[in-house]
C-alpha cells in the first residue's frame, strides 16, 4: 500500500463523522511546526514590547541544533512562515540557512500570537500547489492549538510545544479541522542530548 494510501486510510477511519474529499487530493503534504527557540525574558527592560525580544546565546544554539538534525534528515522546505517577532523570525533564519532555503522563507502576521490560525491554513491552502514540506515557526499557545485542531478536529488536545520543540504532521487534504496524522513530536531535550 503506497504511503498516501496509508494516510488516506487512516484519516479516513479517525473521523467517520468529517469525511475527506479524497478526490482532491494530489500529494502528501508535511507540515512540521517548530516553536521558537529559547528567548530573552520579558521582565528585562531593555526589551519593554514581547515582538522586540530576541533568541538567548542558548536559544540560538539550540535551534542550531535543530536546524543540523533537519539538515541531517534531508528535509528541505518549499515554504517556511514564520511569525513577524523577532525570536521567531530568529528561528527561522537559523533553520533556513542551515538548509539553504531563505527563498522560502516567508513573514506571516498570521502567526502573531493570538491570531486566529484558520488563516495560517487559508495562507498554506493558497500555495498548497506548491507544497510538499511546509515549517511554520511561531508561539504558545497557539501553536498546540493548531496541532490539536488538525489532530482531533478540535481544541483542547492536552499538548505542549516546548521552545524549540518540533512536530511532524502528514496531510493529504489540508482545511482547518481534523486533517492530519500526527508523525512525531521532539522535544528540544531530545536533539540537545544527541547533537
Amino acid at each position: 500500500m503506497s504511503r498516501e494510501a496509508q494516510v488516506k486510510r487512516r484519516q479516513g477511519e479517525a473521523s467517520a463523522t468529517c469525511p475527506l474529499q479524497l478526490t482532491q487530493i494530489s500529494k502528501i503534504m508535511n507540515l512540521f511546526v517548530l516553536r521558537h527557540g529559547l528567548a530573552v525574558e520579558q521582565s528585562i527592560p531593555s526589551f519593554k514590547l514581547d515582538r522586540d525580544r530576541p533568541l538567548t546565546s542558548e536559544g540560538r544554539k539550540k535551534t542550531e541544533r535543530i536546524a543540523a538534525l533537519l539538515k541531517q534528515l534531508e528535509i528541505n522546505f518549499d515554504i517556511i512562515l514564520t511569525s513577524p517577532y523577532l525570536r521567531a523570525r530568529q528561528t527561522a533564519d537559523i533553520v533556513s540557512d542551515a538548509l539553504g532555503a531563505s527563498k522560502a522563507l516567508v513573514i506571516s502576521q498570521n502567526l502573531v500570537p493570538g491570531t486566529s490560525l484558520r488563516r495560517v491554513v487559508e495562507e498554506l491552502n493558497e500555495r498548497r500547489a506548491q507544497i510538499t514540506n511546509a515549517l511554520i515557526v511561531g508561539h504558545e499557545p497557539d501553536l498546540s492549538g493548531l496541532i490539536s485542531v488538525l489532530v482531533t478536529g478540535k481544541p483542547g488536545l492536552a499538548l505542549e510545544l516546548k521552545k524549540g520543540g518540533l512536530c511532524k504532521l502528514e496531510i493529504a487534504t489540508l482545511r482547518y479541522g481534523r486533517c492530519a496524522v500526527l508523525q512525531w513530536l521532539i522535544a528540544p531535550k531530545v536533539y540537545t542530548r544527541a547533537a
